[in-house]
């Protein structure tokens, strides 16, 4: 029988310090206001933000394997997220929360089961140049996603680009009122972070922006009405949606995945710690079923919210679950947060959005490997013409380092030379069943090339990997081979391919 509680080595009890209750704290007082704006970000109302900030670190950190690791709504999920169900239902009607309620589940199930299937080196596959495109592309996205808040307009469009150009073009009707109190937020967090990485300087301008709203300092389009109370269990869902939330669910089940895949690492890397990503799979998919379970949405793992939890004093999981018991007891005064204006939202996702644009990897794939920037480029442009639909954009990426992969594994280059009546040949690369007729094209013209020759030696030694059907094509040859009157021998035959080349070859070598 399978025993999952030994191989996913279970944590064992540890109290909370000290460290965790601040890092906790610090941590929920930047969560509650990104939750928010992240919500919107979706398509949804904030208050379901709030659901997910409270419910995910809570199940996160049962069983996460990282003590920084900080679980909730983060910015490309809720893209993803977005793009998942626009065309399923409208944004911000309730039907639309159902949908990423459901969304949430499916993806919490994906990555349980991935982590109980011990299957977390999944979170190594995606393609390096894959990601970078989708990334820039993405971030670009939220930030032109904004655009129409941060000026005081309502976005009239789906595509996040087209909804910026159109709020750019009418400068007549913005308001100066939100734009000031945008710029007033970014100047805040970026200029505060250069004082104090710990200060909360997101909770400070968030409070800063809700108060001059509230007395009336600015006018400026607000959050508007936010439901107080706890959130409760909620699994009528339009289960009709199943089939079409499948695919969206395992591509933010994967690619959601890395961003907390890459926190966790880094920080077991620095502090010389065990990293276990089948437990962190394990605890992420918990995150997500807990967080569509009470109204929520699909979350994921926060770089700046680690990073803040582990300089505050972050030492087990605990630090997690004490955020989203913060925001917990949040909950039932979240109507305060109603008069919020909406360009303060907008100014921390443009801040988050901002960090992860990085065009310096395109200009070393430019460098250093061409077909890995025919790989990143096209997913960089279908993902931002694709909008909403950004999963489009990373599923052509997969298409095309899949195809770059297989181009380089069918490059199989023979190198030959005769010593007398013996032809010696060596080939170079990978022989399986795709380069296997490469190869065997290559040998008959060599054979028909030096008709004279009496004997072959086959090096073997730059074959990387050898699969039945490529020694199949050395077994013909053989035969071909013996049936011309000509002796074949083996030489430097890799150890990991020996036994097999003896069962296939052996028998027809003279």
């Amino acid at each position: 029988m399978y025993d999952v509680t030994r191989r996913l080595r279970l944590p064992t009890f540890v109290a909370p310090t000290r460290g965790d209750l601040i890092a906790g704290v610090s941590v929920a007082l930047v969560l509650i206001p990104q939750s928010l704006a992240y919500a919107k970000l979706a398509g949804l109302e904030p208050i379901h933000g709030l659901y997910a900030a409270a419910a995910a670190p809570i199940a996160a950190a049962a069983i996460g394997s990282s003590p920084y690791l900080q679980t909730g709504p983060v910015a490309l999920t809720s893209l993803l997220t977005l793009g998942a169900l626009s065309p399923l239902a409208t944004e911000g009607s309730a039907d639309f929360a159902a949908h990423a309620m459901l969304l949430a589940l499916l993806v919490g199930a994906a990555r349980l089961a991935l982590g109980l299937l011990r299957l977390g080196a999944v979170a190594y596959l995606m393609s390096v140049p894959v990601v970078t495109g989708f990334t820039v592309a993405a971030a670009l996205l939220i930030t032109a996603s904004q655009v129409p808040s941060f000026v005081g307009l309502d976005a009239d469009e789906a595509n996040p680009v087209v909804a910026a150009a159109r709020a750019l073009a009418a400068p007549g009707q913005w308001s100066l009122a939100a734009i000031a109190v945008g710029l007033v937020t970014i100047g805040v967090v970026v200029g505060g972070r250069r004082i104090s990485a710990v200060f909360p300087w997101i909770l400070l301008a968030t409070l800063a922006g809700l108060l001059a709203s509230e007395f009336g300092v600015v006018d400026a389009p607000r959050v508007g009405s936010i439901p107080s109370g706890l959130p409760s269990l909620a699994l009528d869902l339009p289960w009709s949606s199943f089939a079409d939330l499948i695919v969206p669910a395992m591509v933010i089940a994967v690619v959601g995945f890395a961003e907390p895949a890459s926190i966790a690492r880094k920080y077991a890397a620095e502090d010389r710690m065990r990293w276990d990503p089948d437990r962190e799979f394990v605890g992420q998919g918990l995150a997500n079923l807990a967080a569509g379970a009470v109204g929520g949405y699909p979350a994921g793992g926060s770089f700046s919210r680690s990073a803040l939890s582990r300089i505050s004093g972050a030492r087990t999981r605990w630090s997690g679950a004490i955020s989203g018991i913060v925001v917990l007891a949040v909950l039932p005064a979240a109507d305060v947060l109603s008069a919020l204006p909406l360009a303060v939202l907008a100014g921390l996702v443009i801040l988050a959005a901002v960090s992860l644009v990085d065009i310096t990897p395109f200009l070393d794939y430019w460098d250093h490997s061409r077909p890995q920037f025919l790989v990143a480029v096209p997913t960089f442009v279908v993902t931002l013409a694709a909008a909403p639909r950004v999963e489009r954009g990373l599923l052509v990426g997969v298409g095309l380092a899949l195809a770059v992969h297989l181009w380089r594994e069918m490059r199989l280059d023979v190198e030959f030379w005769r010593d007398g009546s013996t032809l010696h040949i060596r080939p170079h690369g990978v022989l399986y069943f795709v380069s296997a007729p490469i190869l065997e094209t290559r040998l008959t013209a060599l054979l028909a090339e030096h008709p004279d020759i009496t004997a072959i030696s086959l090096d073997l030694q730059r074959l990387g990997r050898l699969d039945l059907t490529g020694l199949y094509a050395l077994r013909d040859l053989v035969i071909q081979a013996r049936a011309a009157g000509i002796t074949v021998g083996l030489d430097d035959v890799p150890a990991h391919a020996a036994e097999r080349v003896r069962a296939v070859l052996g028998p027809h070598l003279g």
